[in-house]
Order: C-alpha cells, then sequence, then structure tokens
C-alpha cells in the first residue's frame, strides 16, 4: 500500500508540546540553581498549570487524534501493540501511557509546587492556603517526585531515539510540521475549531490565574510596635 501524507498533528497541540518542553527545561534550570531564580522556578509552575489544563481541555475538544479517547490505552489496545497488530496513526498504546504518566506527573509537580516552600525565603503562590505541616510534606514530595520525571523524560527520550534508529519513524517531524507519512488507512485529523480553542484557553487562563493566587486577600500588616519614650 502507498503512504499517504497526512494532517496528524493541529497546531494547538504542537505549540502546547513545545511550550511545555522549553517550560519544563526552564523548571529544571531555575530549581537546580536557585537563589533568585527560585522566584521564576514558581512562575514557570503556574505558567505549566495553565498548559496542562489546556491540554486537558484540548484532550477532549480538540481535534482527531489529540483526543484522550483516540488513544487511551485499553488493555485491548495495549495487547494489540505487543502483537504487532497496531496500525493506527498517533500515539500508540504503550507511547500513550507515558504520555499520560508525564502529564500526570508534570501537573502533580507543579500542583504540590504552589504550595510548598524552600524553608528560606520561598512560598508557593497558595502557601497560605495550607498549613506549614502539611506544606513541608508537599515540598519534600515535589523534591522527590523530580526524579520520577527525570526517569520519565529518559525513557521518553530513549523511545523517540528506538523509533528514529530502529524503526526508521521519525516521532520529531510530525510534531514539528504537523503533518505524517502513513501507511495505514489513516484519515485526516478533525475538529478541533475556533471555539473549541477559545474554549481551552480560557479554561486554561483561569487555571494559571487561580494558581498564582492573586485573587487571595491581602495578609493583614504586621502589629504596630510601641517605641518606649525613653
Amino acid at each position: 500500500m502507498n503512504g499517504k501524507r497526512l494532517r496528524l498533528w493541529d497546531l494547538p497541540t504542537r505549540l502546547f508540546h513545545w511550550l511545555l518542553v522549553l517550560a519544563i527545561v526552564a523548571a529544571i534550570v531555575s530549581g537546580q540553581l536557585g537563589g533568585n531564580l527560585i522566584v521564576w522556578h514558581g512562575r514557570i509552575g503556574i505558567f505549566i498549570v495553565g498548559l496542562i489544563v489546556f491540554r486537558l481541555a484540548w484532550g477532549v475538544l480538540g481535534s482527531t487524534y489529540a483526543r484522550f479517547a483516540q488513544f487511551f490505552p485499553t488493555p485491548a489496545r495495549v495487547k494489540a501493540q505487543l502483537r504487532g497488530e497496531w496500525r493506527q496513526p498517533g500515539h500508540n498504546p504503550l507511547g500513550a501511557l507515558s504520555v499520560l504518566a508525564l502529564l500526570g506527573l508534570i501537573g502533580f509537580q507543579a500542583v504540590s509546587g504552589l504550595f510548598a516552600n524552600d524553608d528560606i525565603a520561598f512560598n508557593g503562590p497558595l502557601y497560605d492556603l495550607v498549613d506549614g505541616a502539611l506544606s513541608n510534606r508537599l515540598s519534600g514530595l515535589h523534591y522527590l517526585a523530580s526524579n520520577g520525571l527525570y526517569l520519565l523524560i529518559a525513557l521518553h527520550l530513549g523511545a523517540i531515539v528506538f523509533y528514529r534508529r530502529v524503526k526508521q519513524i521519525n516521532l520529531v517531524r510530525p510534531m514539528l510540521t504537523g503533518w505524517h507519512e502513513d501507511k495505514g488507512e489513516g484519515e485526516d485529523a478533525r475538529g478541533g475549531g475556533p471555539l473549541a480553542l477559545i474554549v481551552a484557553l480560557m479554561l486554561a487562563v483561569a487555571a494559571a490565574y487561580g494558581a498564582s493566587g492573586a485573587w487571595l486577600p491581602e495578609p493583614p500588616p504586621p502589629p504596630a510596635v510601641e517605641i518606649p519614650a525613653w
């Protein structure tokens, strides 16, 4: 069967992917260097919250291959891939497991960071909503989960290299161009129009605003200290 050019990844999905890559790199660098950059680490975390909420919304409202229902790794789909019978374009079932795991762990990292503290001078934007003990617990989980995130990123990159070197399939190019050379019977992506994009963006902005803590009341001023007249 002759291959055909297939419209696979829509522009919002591709922009989300590469913005998330840049945000994760920036978060890792700023978190490792610390110091004054920890403030930017927090701001990047808020941005990532918005990105994750956008992707969750786009996974329902977006075009064909961006929708979770299209690639959710059911047992039957996983078995089909393991038997070498999976021919559908987009994320394969095992790749979908990786994608969902990454989204889940990145989401946990971003949300836990909103309540965390560094025991020095930085508190997450929603720190005041929890007590100190819970903030410390979330801070510890935030730190520990970063190791799992590094592992998932390494597996993700390893899979890209494996497909390129062994299977001669370039997974990066479609995420840049949106197009895929399909050898099966896939159809061009449909859906994900302007209204769906507006709704997903509105939800993302609302989530980022909520994560920023800008809606929280100003803390009361410290009590005045009376200075003795002597």
